[in-house]
């Protein structure tokens, strides 16, 4: 099972994740700031996620940690 963490205050929100995950189940948040006043990334279904760590090498701010 994987276990994928975005770290929320690290992340500004740029999407990259969410265009390049194949499980189509990362989104950015619509309710929720972080510290620095960016909606972050989040993961809708953790069951699915497979580990393919495309997000963690597509973030430009290493907000992404999969771990399999």
């Amino acid at each position: 099972m994987a276990n994928t963490t975005i770290n929320e205050n690290t992340c500004k929100g740029c999407g990259l994740c969410v265009t390049v995950c194949p499980k189509k189940i990362i989104m950015i948040s619509e309710d929720r700031l972080n510290a620095k006043g960016y909606f972050p990334a989040r993961i809708t279904n953790m069951d699915e996620c497979i580990a393919c760590a495309m997000c963690a090498m597509i973030c430009p701010d290493c907000a992404i940690k999969v771990e399999r």
